[in-house]
This record gives C-alpha cells, sequence and structure tokens, in this order.
C-alpha cells in the first residue's frame, strides 16, 4: 500500500521524509494539489455501492482505496497553478480531491478537519489550559481600552499576529515583538491584537510529537541576550539545539491537548522560565522539523516516515459491501 504526500516541490522537510520510506521500500506518491488540473489528475467512481478513485502525478497512477497514510505536509492551493486558476476552480478541485481522500480507510497525519481547527491560535490557548498546560496570560481584542487595562495589569507584554498570516506574496513570517511600555493601543481598533505577557525565559523549547514519540529539543538563552529579541526565529542566538527530557507531568498535559485535537503530528513550542517551567505559546500542526534534527541527531524524519509506512487498521467489522460504517 501506498503512502500520498501532499506538500509543495520545495519542501526539504518532505524530502527528508521521503528518503526514509524509500529505504525501507514503501511505495510513495507525492504530489502538490496546486498541480490540479495540469500535472496533477483525479478520477472517483460511485457505482453499485462502491468507491473507486484514482489520482495522478509524475506519470504515477495510485489508487485511493490502496492508500496506507496520507500526509498532509505543506500543500499549494488547489489548482492554483491551473492554465485559467479561479477561486471556482480551486473550490470544485479541493472538494473533489480532499473529499474523495476523506473516503478512504487511510491514516491521517493530520486530518485536515483537525488541522483547519489546530491553526487557530485562540482556540489552541483554550485547549492548552483545558489540557494542564501553562499558559502565560493573553488577551485578544479590538477594544484599545481593554488593550490598555490589561497592559495596566501586565506591563512587560509582547505582540503576535493571532493567524500568523501576513499578506505578502510570498509570504512572511511575523515576529512576536515586545510592546513599547508608552503604547497607547488606538491601532487595536483596527484589527484584532494579540497580546500575551512576556515570559522571561533560559530558553526555548521545541517538542515535536509523532504518534506516541515525543522528541524535545532546547536551546538556552544567553545571559546577556537582548531583551526585545523575543522571536527565536529573528533572536541573535549561535546556540545549538540541544536535545532534552520531557516531564512526566508535561507528557501526559500534551498528549491530552494532542487527544483532544486529533492530532497525529504536532510541534509544540515553550518557553522556559527560571524556575524550568515549560510555558505553552503554540502548537504548529505541520511544523517545521529539520533545523532541530539536524542540531540534535534526534530522529524525527525516520519517526515520521515509520509512522506513515505502519500497515492500515484490520478491517471493521462495521465495513460492508464496500461501504464504512461511522468513524469513530
Amino acid at each position: 500500500m501506498t503512502v500520498l504526500i501532499l506538500t509543495s516541490e520545495e519542501d526539504v522537510t518532505a524530502d527528508m521524509v521521503v528518503l526514509h520510506l524509500n529505504a525501507t521500500g514503501v511505495p510513495v506518491v507525492r504530489l502538490d494539489p496546486a498541480d490540479l488540473t495540469g500535472e496533477v489528475a483525479l478520477s472517483g467512481e460511485y457505482v453499485h455501492g462502491a468507491f473507486r478513485g484514482h489520482v495522478s502525478a509524475a506519470g504515477r497512477l495510485v489508487s485511493i482505496g490502496g492508500l496506507r497514510s496520507v500526509w498532509v505536509r505543506r500543500p499549494g492551493v488547489p489548482a492554483a497553478r491551473a492554465a485559467t486558476p479561479s477561486s471556482w476552480l480551486t473550490e470544485e478541485a479541493s472538494q473533489a480531491l480532499y473529499g474523495m481522500l476523506r473516503g478512504s480507510d487511510a491514516r491521517w497525519m493530520n486530518h485536515p478537519d483537525a488541522a483547519r481547527r489546530a491553526r487557530h491560535k485562540p482556540w489552541q490557548l483554550r485547549l492548552a489550559q483545558r489540557s494542564g498546560l501553562p499558559v502565560p496570560a493573553t488577551l485578544i481584542t479590538t477594544f484599545p481600552q481593554a488593550a490598555r487595562e490589561f497592559a495596566e495589569r501586565y506591563p512587560d507584554l509582547v505582540v503576535k499576529p493571532v493567524s500568523g498570516a501576513h499578506p505578502q506574496d510570498p509570504p512572511r513570517a511575523v515576529p512576536t515583538s515586545r510592546v513599547a511600555p508608552d503604547t497607547d493601543f488606538s491601532a487595536v481598533a483596527y484589527g484584532p491584537t494579540l497580546l500575551q505577557r512576556r515570559i522571561t525565559k533560559r530558553a526555548d523549547i521545541r517538542l515535536t510529537v509523532v504518534g506516541d514519540r515525543m522528541l524535545a529539543a532546547r536551546k538556552a538563552v544567553a545571559d546577556d541576550a537582548d531583551p526585545d529579541e523575543v522571536d527565536v526565529r529573528f533572536a541573535v542566538n549561535t546556540a545549538s539545539w540541544r536535545p532534552t527530557d520531557v516531564a512526566p507531568r508535561v507528557a501526559d498535559t500534551v498528549r491530552a491537548y494532542l487527544r483532544d485535537a486529533e492530532l497525529a503530528y504536532g510541534a509544540f513550542d515553550f518557553a522556559e522560565d527560571a524556575d524550568g517551567t515549560w510555558w505553552f505559546l503554540e502548537c504548529n500542526q505541520s511544523g517545521q522539523f529539520g533545523f532541530v534534527e539536524v542540531d540534535t541527531g534526534q530522529p524525527i524524519a525516520m519517526s515520521v516516515a515509520e509512522w506513515l509506512a505502519r500497515p492500515p487498521e484490520p478491517e471493521r467489522p462495521d465495513r460492508v459491501n464496500g461501504t464504512n460504517g461511522a468513524r469513530r
């Protein structure tokens, strides 16, 4: 049975996993939904109570019924590179492709419905609280007065985007920034703003979870680090990521988070304070891991490949005449 990877062509992280799958002889097909209806094609037939579907890419044809797993890595917008792209064609292509794949018995990393929900940062924060993870005091608001009052209670704040998206094409990362003490917050009225108490951190933590496997890495913050450099992605820090242990309590709360989020993969970012507490910042359901593996040697790509290559679950008794009962 075949592993299907949905991602862009220039995805080095996916390349790392494909190498492991190829080494073990597991068939893999990789395609970008953006290439519908050009280099990627699909077909599905619903006849006599059964479904038969196929997708093709790079000259390879794969049966949807023959998929063991689907990795939704970083796919492009469906039909974005079609000869005549349009929002209508994108919606048609999206419903056709993902609708057919949803009808398979393949295992997902991660299921599109769960992944879409998991991208919402406000939802992440509430789920983290419910799971027992420490969350810094946070406010998301369009009320300038609410922002001012929050800043009075928590004078040391950072501001970050709610969605992480940016309208620039190609998109660029928007850094988390420290809020100046004299900010008046009038501009909050023009768009939702996320304010969060700054954690005085001694290290950044990246915890990559693949199925039941947890691989944590730690990057220490220098004693003389600029306190305004709060975003590890942009900070001037020559330290490398190093493997670190996950405390049992943290592991339990992270498992609860992933279970309730229905995610098979999650890249968690934490800020470690002087007491050693890991403060939850976010969980990226399709986060990069190559930079961590390069520094630490942790077998993250191999772990993903092993999860994707696992045999499908045994046929369930609720399957009748080739159709599926309700998924549990």
